[in-house]
């Protein structure tokens, strides 16, 4: 396979196929009688307002070796893919019991049905049909359903997200590439498997999630919702999970792919003795910007017209006091919504819809912490720290959203102004939120508005909206395992964001892989 990479087109090119093969026919001098797909594209706009289609490809030709060598062309090379091999195995004496139905518990439900397991998949919350309905019960009348709601229930918090399925993870195993085609399998656009910054949004992710549900079944797989996991037991052979409508469980692979905020499900394993360690994250605020302040920033004024969709952006600065900085979970076009899960607290994320063509464009502006800032250095200390910043949250919002201008967050005169903003899923409340962050993180969150104000002029400006708070980054919590994928504790496979070993939907999903992999190649004959 020969790759090219950077071969570039304008954002007005219309056929972009026929471009593209007449690039690598001149390119590598062949006729243009080959095969040929899009591994990676990517917007430049390094040197706006000229804006660039970046794409790299991959070419089948034969003897391609010595076509590589005539054609001398410096952006070429060979590849060799790296295809996902399924380790050797087999099913276990018990039916797989997988806790939680994010990512994480999706992907290795869904490997291990292919397998022939025939697994468990149990959720506290509801289908995602009847959870969508839930969530914007609660965002349209304030009714919270703690069981079903954006943090829990089928799809997992990801599903009430961007959609986002970029990650950092270095992947030598063929994983990514994996969940991105098990994606595509089941609904996802087929652009998400070479687009550098890949999305689906909230509404086509959730088709995905029923799909995905569905197709399980057909192999035998079974879905149990509105069952809590409230109780464990083990013995020599097995475990036995216990449920909080009274029903129990007995297999030999329990899967707690539980997520970051089941707070009452971390504390149980904590009382049972499971080993779990305290975890740095971060806390800030949501800051929702108009989409063309946005958009002008990254593309030029000059490109607003030309149908190249809400902007991104990535930043990250470090504060004087050495803390990190950094935007999080950034939605183009978007919306913040109230992702609360318990009574009498507030938390807020960023979601968009597939089209992402919402009026304003939000991020988390989040600052690092860690156990100097918790107070103590026990497994559950970030947790109450993150209760704690909710239930403040919870107070100054009266039960809604807490919102402030940005203006107005850094006025010594603590003035609160009206706003009128088509940003949010849920009720807002306007209010003096200087005093929701401890001071530290107050002064380090200002000073990197600041930082990112040079990079985006009027990211810290008159146009700012603040929200708050940004408190489910990732989970506070790490709870072990070994390089077998297993705890201590006997049976217990701790899997994907909520045991402290994945940030964002693909790394969850590649991480239920992994532990899916390591419960077949168990049983090993």
């Amino acid at each position: 396979m020969i790759r090219i990479d950077q071969i570039k087109t304008g954002t007005d090119t219309e056929d972009i196929y026929g471009y593209l093969r007449k690039s690598v026919a001149k390119k590598l001098r062949i006729k243009e009688d080959f095969a040929f797909e899009i591994v990676k594209h990517s917007l430049d706009a390094r040197k706006k307002p000229e804006l660039y289609n970046v794409y790299s490809v991959d070419v089948k030709v034969d003897n391609e070796l010595s076509v590589l060598k005539r054609s001398g062309c410096k952006q070429a090379r060979i590849v060799s893919k790296k295809e996902y091999v399924w380790p050797e195995g087999r099913a276990g004496e018990y039916r797989p019991v997988i806790i939680g139905m994010g990512p994480a518990g999706l992907f290795c439900g869904y490997m291990l049905s292919l397998a022939g397991c025939r697994p468990i998949i149990c959720d506290r919350g509801d289908r995602v049909d009847l959870r969508q309905k839930d969530v914007e019960s609660f965002w349209v009348k304030g009714t919270l359903d703690p069981e079903s709601n954006v943090q829990f229930g089928e799809g997992g918090a990801g599903t009430f997200s961007d959609g986002k399925l970029n990650t950092l993870v270095n992947d030598k195993f063929g994983r990514n590439e994996l969940v991105l085609k098990i994606f595509v399998e089941n609904g996802a656009p087929q652009e998400i498997l070479y687009e550098s910054k890949p999305h689906i949004g909230t509404d086509i992710l959730s088709i995905v999630v029923a799909n995905m549900r569905n197709r399980m079944i057909g192999l035998g797989a079974e879905f149990r919702y509105r069952c809590r996991l409230d109780d464990i037991s083990s013995s020599s052979t097995h475990i036995t999970a216990f449920f909080d409508n009274g029903e129990s469980l007995d297999t030999d692979a329990l899967v707690l792919a539980i997520g970051h905020s089941a707070r009452d499900t971390f504390k149980m394993l904590y009382d049972k003795g499971i080993p779990m360690s305290v975890k740095d994250f971060a806390v800030g605020l949501r800051v929702l910007h108009p989409r063309e302040l946005i958009d002008s920033a990254q593309y030029g004024v000059q490109n607003l017209d030309k149908g190249l969709g809400a902007a991104n952006y990535k930043l990250a600065y470090t504060s004087g006091s050495g803390r990190g900085v950094y935007s999080f979970c950034m939605c183009p076009g978007g919306y913040v919504v109230n992702a609360s899960s318990i009574a009498g607290q507030t938390a807020v994320n960023g979601m968009s819809y597939s089209k992402r063509d919402g009026v304003m464009s939000n991020s988390g502006i989040i600052v690092s912490v860690g156990v100097k800032d918790y107070g103590s250095d026990d497994a559950l200390a970030g947790m109450r720290f993150q209760s704690e910043l909710e239930k403040k949250a919870y107070s100054l919002g009266k039960g809604n959203i807490p919102v402030q201008t940005y203006l107005d967050y850094i006025n010594a005169d603590k003035t609160v102004s009206g706003i009128s903003c088509d940003g949010f899923k849920g009720d807002i409340h306007m209010t003096d939120m200087s005093g929701l962050l401890p001071e530290g993180l107050r002064k380090s969150f200002i000073e990197g508005m600041g930082a990112f104000d040079k990079t985006i002029p009027g990211f810290a400006g008159k146009e700012a909206i603040l929200a708050g708070i940004e408190s489910r980054t990732s989970s506070p919590v790490r709870i072990h395992r070994g390089t077998d994928g297993r705890s201590e504790y006997g049976f217990i496979y701790p899997c994907g964001e909520g045991a402290g070993y994945a940030g964002g939907i693909t790394s969850a999903a590649m991480d239920g892989i992994y532990i899916a992999e390591e419960i077949w190649k168990r049983h090993l004959i």
